[in-house]
């Protein structure tokens, strides 16, 4: 029922490798995806280990973005750069054509939000966001009649948006020009 001591440590090792080889915080869910689909350590037993890791400050939660993410310490990365060795080197090479293979996908879940929640007269409020190096690009508030619609913007938004922002900033910025040249009048 219970691990080996040897490979209770790696297991652990294992995660906080995980979290220093992104080279930032991660969520929790984005942890546990990386974790499962490697077949490393099974969902309840990796909530254990990133509790005690927590306990342990070798990792600790912050706020980021409005988003709750896990960092490592640098008490985690000292006791992971003494016993790297100790995680198989399969594993490592696993992960790191993993992490090299999905890191876009991960930071645009890092640093896009959308969410909805229903107004006061049956219609939906979106909420998109967009965040680069921790500055907030866009926060832009959207009122739709149905949750379908909500859903839909909410999820075009995660797949595509850079397209979104972009197409939002040059209809803004063809508005401004336009008011401009009316205010000031058409150049001849």
């Amino acid at each position: 029922m219970y691990e080996n001591s040897a490979e209770l440590a790696e297991n652990k090792l294992l995660v906080l490798y995980v979290i220093k080889s992104l080279k930032q915080p991660i969520s929790n869910t984005q942890l546990t995806e990386i974790i499962l689909e490697n077949n490393f350590i099974n969902y309840f037993t990796l909530q254990q280990y990133i509790s005690e890791l927590e306990y342990s400050n070798f990792v600790k939660y912050i706020e980021k973005n409005e988003k709750k993410l896990i960092s490592i310490t640098d008490k985690g990365e000292k006791v992971l750069s003494f016993f790297t060795d100790r995680i198989a080197p399969i594993k490592r090479d696993i992960i790191d054509n993993y992490i090299s293979a999905t890191i876009e996908n991960i930071k645009k879940e890092l640093t896009i939000y959308s969410d909805y929640t229903i107004d006061n007269n049956d219609s939906y409020i979106v909420n998109l966001r967009a965040f680069e190096d921790e500055s907030l690009l866009i926060d832009l508030k959207v009122s739709v009649p149905s949750k379908k619609q909500a859903n839909s913007l909410c999820s075009k938004w995660k797949d595509d948006p850079s397209t979104i922002y972009k197409s939002y900033y040059d209809s803004i910025e063809k508005l401004i020009q336009s008011n401009l040249f009316d205010q000031v009048g058409h150049p001849d």
